[in-house]
């Protein structure tokens, strides 16, 4: 694999996880579990979830709550280990905004900054998807997380 395949998995698997989070910050997570394999796990800070249904079920309860939940994932420092064409690892540092309520709300301090390992998977139809994705709290505020 040359350094410019490298350089383009790297973009992608950079843009794909942009996408990931517009999806979940802008529409609710409605589509979130279709950014992960049939048996991905997404572990959050509080549990761990596994399948396109247990995913799906998560977001769908944040839905149902009777407030609104006005969240930003801010993500930065984005280190991918390109191990194929096909696999690819990201680990990289999650800084979370998230209040009940409608914008505009007050600014406070990150409820959650925290390590992120993403093991991602370009599948068939050469769309990558995360096989897993682990967060791992360093600083919680008082605030608690919907995780």
């Amino acid at each position: 694999m040359t350094p410019q395949d490298k350089q383009f998995i790297t973009n992608e698997i950079k843009t794909f996880n942009a996408e990931y989070w517009f999806e979940v910050d802008r529409n609710k997570g409605l589509k979130a579990h279709e950014y992960f394999t049939e048996d991905g796990v997404y572990t959050t800070s509080i549990k761990s979830r596994k399948g396109h249904a247990a995913i799906s079920e998560f977001y769908a309860e944040r839905q149902a709550r009777d407030a609104t939940r006005t969240g930003r994932h801010i993500i930065t420092n984005e280190r991918v280990t390109v191990v194929d064409a096909h696999h690819a690892t990201c680990d990289w540092i999650l800084q979370l905004h998230a209040a009940d309520g409608a914008p505009v709300l007050p600014s406070e301090v990150a409820i959650l900054i925290g390590d992120v390992h993403d093991v991602c998977q370009r599948g068939s139809d050469g769309q990558w998807r995360y096989v897993s994705r682990a967060i791992t709290p360093i600083f919680k505020s008082s605030t608690p997380t919907t995780g």
